[in-house]
């Protein structure tokens, strides 16, 4: 088997300068790309499903760090799961008119679950993550920071895929605090 990696994080700042009595807004975008992605598709999850290995379950973690050589960490830390559960249904509402495709897969974010049509939707609910960051100007200072974030993620074994995890660091932004 191959690999699996976090692709590159983007972090997306509302603005570059702040004031010290404002909150600052960073949202950190990235995607699980590789093995993982691939081969979370119809055929495994049909096979896995006949299997009785109805559900997967990943836990991923976002942290965004500020400074240079000792690094201190800015909002909350993201440390939390998504899970996709396997299931059959008859539901015409979810009848692809192009197959007979009786096994689904909801995927929960957050305790919000999530039904797609096709594989591509559904590896998007699953495996692209977008976690938005917002602290008080004020717990930086004054003056020009650079601001990065690393992400995690993991899973156990299952019918179409092995235990693993995956870490990425992102490049560097700069804000400045007025």
């Amino acid at each position: 088997m191959g690999e699996s990696k976090i692709s590159e994080i983007h972090l997306v700042k509302s603005k570059d300068e702040y004031s010290s009595d404002e909150n600052v807004e960073i949202n950190v975008q990235f995607s699980v790309d590789g093995d993982l992605r691939n081969a979370f598709n119809e055929a495994n999850w049909t096979k896995a499903y006949n299997n009785n290995d109805v559900s997967f379950k990943m836990k991923y973690g976002v942290k965004l760090t500020s400074g240079g050589f000792r690094k201190k960490e800015l909002g909350r830390t993201v440390d939390t799961y998504r899970k996709a559960s396997i299931f059959w249904t008859r539901n015409p509402k979810l009848v692809n008119p192009m197959k007979d495709r009786r096994i689904w897969v909801q995927v929960a974010k957050n305790f919000e679950p999530f039904i797609r049509l096709s594989e591509e939707e559904v590896r998007q609910e699953l495996f692209d993550f977008s976690e938005k960051f917002v602290f008080r100007a004020s717990d930086l200072g004054k003056g020009k920071h650079k601001i990065g974030a690393e992400a995690f993620a993991s899973w156990q074994k299952h019918d179409y895929i092995e235990t693993g995890s995956v870490k990425n660091n992102s490049n560097e932004i700069e804000i400045t605090i007025n």
